[in-house]
C-alpha cells in the first residue's frame, strides 16, 4: 500500500471497526510541520508502508509489535531504489531496524543509522499518533 500525506486529513482510509485504532491517525514531522499520513490501523505490526510527503519525499512507515511507530526515508542509499518499506524488521542490540530487501543492510528505525556501515544513514522522521 502506498499512501500520500496531507496536512488536513489522513490520506489512507481508516479501516472501520478496528478496536482502538479506527480513529487514530499517524503524523510525521516535516519541514512544514506535522503531516497526516495514514490511519494507525493501516499499519500492520512488523510490516512497512510507503508514503509520499507533501514535498514529494518518500518515507517508509513501520509499526512494531509493541505499538511504536517509526518513519525513515524509503530510498536504499546502497542501490538508490525506493524499497525500504518492503524490508524485514527486527532488533539488534535493543535497536529496532529494517533490513533492505535488496542487499540486506540494516537501518535503525529511530535514527536512520546503517548498522552495517556507520558512514551511511537514511533520514529518520519524528512520528506521532493522535
Amino acid at each position: 500500500m502506498t499512501v500520500t500525506a496531507s496536512e488536513e486529513t489522513p490520506a489512507a482510509a481508516v479501516a472501520a471497526g478496528t478496536a482502538g485504532t479506527a480513529d487514530v491517525r499517524v503524523e510525521v514531522r516535516t519541514d512544514g510541520g506535522w503531516a497526516a499520513v495514514c490511519g494507525l490501523s493501516d499499519l500492520t505490526p512488523g510490516r512497512g508502508v510507503a508514503a509520499l510527503l507533501p514535498d514529494g519525499r518518500q518515507i517508509a512507515l513501520f509499526r512494531d509489535r509493541a505499538g511504536r511507530t517509526y518513519a525513515v526515508g524509503n530510498r536504499d542509499p546502497f542501490t538508490g531504489a525506493y524499497v525500504l518499506a518492503r524490508g524485514l524488521t527486527g532488533t539488534a542490540g535493543g535497536r529496532a531496524f529494517v533490513a533492505s530487501p535488496l542487499l540486506k543492510q540494516r537501518f535503525d528505525l529511530a535514527t536512520g543509522e546503517c548498522l552495517d556501515d556507520e558512514r551511511v544513514r537514511v533520514p529518520a522522521y519524528e512520528v506521532r499518533t493522535r
